[in-house]
């Protein structure tokens, strides 16, 4: 085993999913990953050689500073840390209530930028680099994605943003987009879009009772015709260790068409390209306006 595949990552997020098949790559290609979890027992299903769980919830300072001083104790040299911990909040912007749009930022960016502090000092020590895990939701804002598409964006700008700051100081930043994935992370978020349209107002279900009825549905064909962890975790091991990374992975056929329409279209076309598609799931003889 080379000196290079003996360097530490660091993973947030790895409980299940997306982020547990990430540790296991990595791990797989000889990296020592200190795996994120907030149950003891994830720690114990994700235990194995090469995966060291570690209890962090990104948005607890006190796990936040634990982690750094993890890092900090051992000789090896930090090759990266992958950003990939979240959580899906889907909900029209009238109906979200206040508190659950502050949560969504505060775990799915905040909580990011605090470990991404805490551990830069490593990080420019062994010249690695920080991966964020977005998603195609940070390109394209779908009805009922604001808050997490939101704090997805942001996530996209801060990205932006560290690139050019530690770029000459031998750091690289590297963001990851994924589409449909099939992880609990997808069932989890219909589960929750279903439990916060269950809290609508009579009047609020009248005008958005279908739309979230049919982003779910459209949600829950997505998800099972996407790709599977362990294939998308593939690729973010290669923009966790190709030489010369990209600074934008987008993982799925959707997400990469998405990322070209984007390009191409403009934002009333997109906006009745979306209307089209989510009028395919909705419920039977009800239409969505392309507002065109």
């Amino acid at each position: 085993m080379s000196s290079e595949n003996r360097k530490l990552i660091v993973v947030s997020g790895a409980s299940t999913g997306l982020g547990a098949a990430t540790a296991r790559e990595l791990a797989r290609r000889g990296f020592h990953v200190l795996a994120g979890v907030r149950r003891d027992s994830d720690a114990d299903a994700i235990r194995s050689t090469g995966v060291e769980p570690v209890t962090l919830d990104i948005t607890e300072p006190e796990h936040v500073g634990a982690l750094a001083a993890r890092v900090a104790d051992d000789p090896r040299a930090l090759h990266a840390l992958v950003n990939n911990a979240g959580i899906q909040v889907n909900a029209p912007v009238e109906t979200l209530p206040m508190a659950r749009w502050r949560w969504v930022f505060e775990v799915n960016l905040f909580g990011h930028v605090a470990v991404t502090q805490a551990l830069l000092p490593a990080l420019l020590r062994g010249r690695g680099r920080v991966v964020n895990i977005s998603s195609i939701g940070g390109r394209v804002a779908m009805p009922t994605y604001g808050a997490y598409a939101g704090a997805k964006f942001a996530l996209e700008a801060v990205s932006d943003a560290l690139r050019r700051e530690v770029a000459p100081l031998g750091v690289r930043v590297v963001v990851v987009e994924p589409g449909g994935i099939r992880t609990e992370m997808a069932t989890r978020g219909i589960a929750t879009a279903n439990d916060l349209a269950a809290d609508m107002t009579p009047e609020q279900d009248e005008r958005y009772g279908d739309l979230v009825r049919a982003v779910n549905a459209l949600m829950a064909s997505g998800t099972s015709s996407g790709l599977t962890a362990d294939a998308a975790a593939r690729l973010v091991a290669k923009a966790v260790t190709t030489r010369r990374p990209r600074t934008r992975y987008a993982i799925g056929r959707d997400a990469a068409l998405l990322t070209r329409l984007t390009r191409v279209l403009s934002d009333r076309t997109l906006d009745r390209v979306t209307a089209a598609t989510l009028r395919r799931h909705h419920p039977k003889g009800v239409a969505l306006a392309d507002h065109g």
